[in-house]
């Protein structure tokens, strides 16, 4: 696979999303990712305005979670709680579904939860909002019917996982997620990549965005030229 390093930071969103993090590992976060020209900093919502201002005269984007991370929330707090996120500074959206309501086969509640986070493009065209479907909870037809709930809800991405739960990403779901929603619509994997040879073996199974905690490693894997 042809890619130079700049085309690589290109589709990584790096993370920091622990309980644990301060305000200095916040600020790392987003000088590293000026550095290295990633595409988004993705922090929980406390962040947004931190990394908002941080990396306002920067290219890098700020991503805020939306109901993590279990996805449990109501529609209508993940709603307020993405229009709180983009007041802050946040261009992207990474938002869990309701699992509970999809093990339960109630996909109009799924797709109803997913539409109250894509609502917000009816005042913020621009803001990118990514389905994470958390595949290590799900068998894969259920995978596939998130995904295409997802589609359905006009969501930009459909994401593997929220990486702290374990089951993270992995080509055999990458392909299957790309196969349900097409082309067209984005694909994230997330969770566990840690290297260059993972990165790189979602990207060849079909992924268009990298999620890691592990971005700096990873980019400094890739050869300069």
């Amino acid at each position: 696979m042809k890619l130079t390093r700049n085309q690589l930071a290109q589709m990584i969103d790096s993370t920091q999303i622990r309980q644990t993090a301060t305000k200095n590992d916040i600020i790392k976060l987003c000088q590293d990712a000026k550095k290295h020209g990633f595409a988004t900093v993705v922090v929980n919502p406390y962040y947004t305005n931190l990394a908002h201002n941080t990396l306002k005269d920067s290219k890098v984007k700020v991503c805020s979670t939306i109901g993590f991370p279990t996805g449990t929330t109501l529609p209508e707090i993940k709603a307020q709680e993405a229009h709180q996120a983009v007041k802050l500074g946040a261009q992207e959206l990474d938002m869990v579904i309701n699992i509970s309501a999809l093990k339960s086969k109630d996909y109009n509640t799924v797709k109803t939860d997913i539409e109250a986070v894509v609502n917000i493009k009816h005042t913020n065209p621009n803001i990118i909002v990514k389905v994470i479907i958390e595949t290590g909870f799900l068998n894969d037809r259920e995978k596939t019917t998130a995904c295409q709930l997802a589609k359905q809800a006009k969501a930009d991405f459909v994401k593997t996982s929220t990486g702290l739960f374990g089951g993270g990403a992995t080509a055999k779901d990458i392909k299957l997620m790309r196969r349900a929603v097409g082309k067209q619509m984005g694909v994230k994997a997330a969770g566990g990549i840690r290297t260059l040879k993972d990165a790189l073996a979602m990207i060849q199974a079909g992924a268009n965005r990298i999620g890691t905690s592990a971005a700096v490693n990873i980019i400094e894997e890739m050869p300069k030229k």
